[in-house]
């Protein structure tokens, strides 16, 4: 009989310190099957801050044009497998001649057709813009205008608009920008806005079309720097979510028409800091590429004052909504 009653009793014993240490286990560095890359960061180190990247797959190339804090400038990187990239050649640094972009930064590059465009952020006075510029090879860019394309002028845009991602409708021949506004250090929602040309932009009637989960203590603070894709009947939205101006990390998000009704992903956040390592106070500015086989989204993460760039995988399309 003493042998009967000991078993349960060791059971419980095991259970309890089962629990003890589930309960002590660090939460996970990612969720819904992304995974960091071993080698992370890919890029950084002695090249000083990198940040808010934006890649195109030409052929068996990755092309990353990525923000270079040191340089106030846009530079362009290449790669053959997203991980080792060769050494950044600066292809849109400052403009003297207007009073918008003592700093560039935070760029998107669209290839349509032959052309390649370039939706980036001018910073000056502690403000921000959005400027436009075109190029043949993706290297040597030409400004559009000497004017912003798209300036804060909403009072939910405070000072600052930046962070454009675009995207061209082969139905109906329009630019479809979303981009984030807001305070200078980090905005705090996100916009849209469509264009003819690329650089007369007609904003949303409603925007923010994405503005902070109050419910969500990750992203409670502000949303932004959002990359937006198109895949069957759906628009997936990667962002940064933000629990205050120091701390964020990465989330995914859908819709149908890509403006409302936005289902955020229930295993968010995907990609969280990792404690103690290169992204331990935040994961920023996802850019995310599906390969046919699998997903690669680089980020930049920060520990500190140190920012670089880094990879996570994911197998398969399927991303678990």
């Amino acid at each position: 009989m003493k042998r009967l009653l000991m078993l349960p009793l060791f059971g419980i014993i095991f259970w309890g310190v089962a629990q003890a240490k589930e309960e002590r286990k660090p939460p996970t560095e990612t969720a819904a099957g992304w995974v960091k890359h071993a080698m992370n960061p890919v890029l950084g180190g002695n090249l000083g801050t990198c940040f808010d990247v934006s890649v195109l797959k030409e052929g068996d190339v990755y092309r990353m044009w990525f923000s270079w804090r040191p340089k106030k400038s846009i530079a362009l990187a290449e790669s053959k497998d997203g991980v080792q990239w060769s050494k950044p050649q600066i292809v849109l640094g400052p403009n003297e001649k207007t009073d918008w972009e003592d700093d560039v930064n935070r760029p998107v590059v669209l290839k349509n057709g032959d052309r390649y465009q370039m939706w980036y952020t001018g910073q000056a006075r502690s403000k921000s813009w959005i400027g436009y510029a075109t190029s043949e090879d993706g290297k040597n860019w030409k400004r559009m205008s000497d004017k912003p394309a798209i300036s804060a002028e909403k009072p939910w845009e405070k000072v600052a608009v930046m962070c454009p991602h675009v995207l061209f409708d082969d139905k109906t021949k329009l630019y479809r920008m979303w981009y984030s506004g807001g305070e200078q250090g980090e905005p705090n929602a996100i916009g849209y806005a469509t264009s003819e040309d690329g650089l007369k932009w007609t904003k949303h009637e409603k925007n923010p079309v994405l503005k902070p989960d109050p419910k969500n203590a990750w992203e409670k603070d502000r949303v932004t720097g959002c990359q937006v894709i198109r895949r069957g009947d759906w628009h997936i939205m990667f962002y940064i979510g933000f629990r205050d101006e120091s701390h964020a990390q990465i989330g995914i998000a859908r819709s149908k028409d890509g403006v409302t009704d936005w289902e955020r992903h229930p295993a968010n956040p995907i990609i969280r800091p990792g404690k103690d390592k290169w992204d331990h106070d935040a994961v920023y500015k996802p850019y995310a590429i599906f390969d046919g086989k699998q997903w690669l989204l680089w980020y930049n993460g920060r520990k500190g004052g140190d920012e670089q760039i880094g990879l996570a995988r994911h197998e398969g399309e399927d991303l678990g909504f």
